[in-house]
């Protein structure tokens, strides 16, 4: 209990102290995310592949494997192996549906 309130303190006087480390931001950054996102996004897929089976027989019933495989598994995956280190823009659809990043490059298309 002690080691794990001890890597807590540190990392939170690791996060806190960014903005110190202006120059070297970009390898804070992927740094951070080496050590910290990353082990969460492989925790999220293990996760997500429980909830998965759980929810495998409702998704069968309502056609819905491949949407609740690809939220359930498919996005924490991506997050994890697919982008590059220390970059959170291509990090998934957070914060918007697959409906609305459809339209926003349907318009985009539309436009040129």
């Amino acid at each position: 209990m002690k080691k794990m309130a001890a890597l807590l303190i540190v990392c939170i006087l690791l996060l806190s102290s960014a903005s110190a480390f202006a120059e070297t931001d970009e390898a804070f950054v992927a740094a951070a995310d080496a050590v910290i996102a990353r082990p969460f996004g492989l925790a999220a897929i293990v996760v997500g592949g429980a909830f998965f089976v759980v929810s495998l027989p409702f998704a069968l019933a309502s056609n819905s494997v491949k949407q609740t495989g690809d939220m359930l598994v498919g996005e924490p995956f991506r997050f994890t192996f697919t982008r590059p280190l220390g970059d959170f823009r291509q990090s998934g659809s957070y914060g918007e549906t697959k409906g609305s990043r459809q339209r926003q490059e349907s318009e985009n298309t539309t436009e040129k």
